[in-house]
């Protein structure tokens, strides 16, 4: 069986590997290792969670021993498509280069261009970044990228995904055309081969796993549910309480809007959940992910951010919210579980308009999934909307809010129904809002102040907040947001036709 020791890396590399606990090499890192300490290309192909990231880091150490690196001159370049990834990355180096005295810079956003500015006049032996922050660093004249001798791209598919492609391209003329490259991707689309075919000479393939896999140890399950975002959460909530075990999992949504609106119904309904998303500031996501690593909450509701490479080695469950739209993306989701030969769980919840996404990921990874108590054709029957719950409130708004108003001790005879004057280039909308504000004065004085006080108390609002006290172990939807019965007065406004 091949170890550490049999594949070339230097001395202070293998104690480090050791004090780590390490001593059997994963697939790809027994494939890529010996290649790249012989300064070939690479192209690496494995699943995630494989262990990608040693398999570049520690060939590197070793090549670095010899040499220093000058003021804004790094020696080798990181690519990571996430700023997570990126700080991981640096925590490789960090762990595994104990015995090395490099210096290490990690260029990311949301972090001050002052502090970045005094690593790199140190020297990077190890620059690791962002492509959007690295440019940022050369057009402000701080970074001279012709003494590179490595470049890595990793995780190149979500790089295309995220339309880094044309900025990758623009760093790759700034290295030089000797440089060694290394190419690592979990999955291999055309797209991406292509590129591979643009950076890399005669590179070394390693494909440890056919592409777009999944990990055998990963139980995947599809859950049907109608398409009501509330009936998905409480079927979401139900999954949760029934799995004996959960010791911790990521929630997957597609848009930053549904994580922030879900996070908020699992903590209203007393889950410990965290948040991440790409809108949050640097400080709060590396917070929340150290919260999750650490067991101080146990559910991390996420976009596609924490998708791609993290390195969170023991979670036990995976659960897609959304079906992701990009097959690809569920190969990295559900690749957060199940990681380093450790068993997990995957539950995507499927609504009747998943169809088509759902056959693009069996297609993708090759094998049918199977349906967790039936699939769609076996779904109840719907729940209870929220306007039923409320009294039918939607589409009878008038009859449960004026209507009630109308039916007091003090009925009035309803007035004839006034027609509204038409808006026309003669009349002016000034003359309409006049005469719209002479209607209510008038009102005001027919309406005795009792009745006035008696309609604020029977007021529409407050009966949806006592439905809200009644009603609060239901989940509320979106909430609508329109005009009202107000309409604003520049939308009364006739536009002059074009002369």
């Amino acid at each position: 069986m091949t170890t550490f020791a049999d594949l070339g890396l230097s001395q202070k590399v293998l104690n480090a590997v050791t004090d780590a606990g390490y001593t059997i090499p994963t697939p790809i890192q027994a494939g890529a290792i010996p290649h790249a300490l012989q300064r070939r290309d690479i192209c690496g192909i494995a699943q995630t969670g494989t262990g990608k990231t040693a398999s570049f880091v520690l060939p590197m150490l070793t090549l670095l021993e010899k040499g220093r690196a000058r003021a804004r001159m790094p020696r080798t370049l990181i690519l990571e498509p996430t700023r997570e990834l990126a700080a991981q990355v640096a925590e490789n180096f960090e762990k595994y280069g104990k015995n090395h005295k490099l210096n290490v810079a990690l260029l990311i956003g949301g972090v001050s261009f002052e502090e970045q500015d005094r690593k790199l006049e140190r020297g990077a032996d190890v620059l690791i970044c962002t492509p959007g922050r690295l440019l940022d660093h050369c057009e402000r004249g701080k970074l001279l990228m012709t003494g590179v001798e490595i470049l890595v791209i990793d995780e190149a598919d979500r790089m295309l995904d995220m339309g880094f492609i044309p900025d990758i391209e623009r760093i790759a003329k700034m290295i030089p055309f000797t440089r060694q490259t290394l190419f690592f991707s979990a999955t291999m689309p055309p797209e991406i081969q292509k590129l591979a075919d643009r950076f890399l000479q005669n590179p070394e393939r390693i494909e440890v796993a056919k592409p777009s896999s999944t990990a055998k140890t990963v139980t995947q399950r599809l859950v049907a549910a109608h398409n009501k975002d509330y009936e998905k959460r409480a079927v979401l909530r139900d999954l949760i309480k029934v799995q004996d075990d959960l010791k911790n999992a990521i929630i997957f949504c597609n848009r930053k809007k549904d994580v922030a609106d879900l996070f908020r119904s699992l903590e209203r309904h007393g889950f410990s959940v965290g948040a991440l998303h790409g809108d949050m500031d640097q400080r709060s996501r590396m917070t929340m992910l150290a919260n999750f690593k650490d067991g101080n909450i146990k559910l991390l509701v996420a976009s596609d951010v924490a998708a791609r490479g993290l390195d969170i080695p023991d979670v036990s469950h995976v659960f897609n919210f959304d079906v992701p739209i990009h097959s690809e993306d569920y190969v990295h989701r559900i690749g957060r579980t199940g990681r380093a030969g450790r068993s997990g769980k995957a539950f995507t919840i499927v609504t009747r308009a998943d169809g088509k996404y759902v056959d693009a990921i069996e297609k993708l990874i090759g094998e049918n999934v199977e349906w967790l108590n039936g699939d769609l054709s076996a779904l109840p029957a719907p729940m209870e909307s929220h306007d039923n719950e409320r009294g039918g409130r939607k589409g009878g708004r008038e009859r449960g809010g004026k209507d009630r108003n109308r039916g007091s001790r003090h009925e009035q005879p309803a007035a004839a129904p006034q027609e509204k004057p038409i808006v026309t280039e003669e009349t002016g909308v000034e003359a309409v809002l006049e005469n719209t504000k002479s209607e209510r004065r008038s009102d005001n004085k027919k309406q005795p102040a009792n009745n006035r006080g008696r309609e604020r108390r029977q007021s529409p609002a407050n009966d949806d907040n006592r439905d809200r006290r009644r009603y609060r172990d239901h989940d509320d939807g979106p909430t609508p947001v329109g005009f009202g019965d107000d309409i604003p007065a520049f939308m009364l406004i006739v536009a002059n036709a074009a002369k």
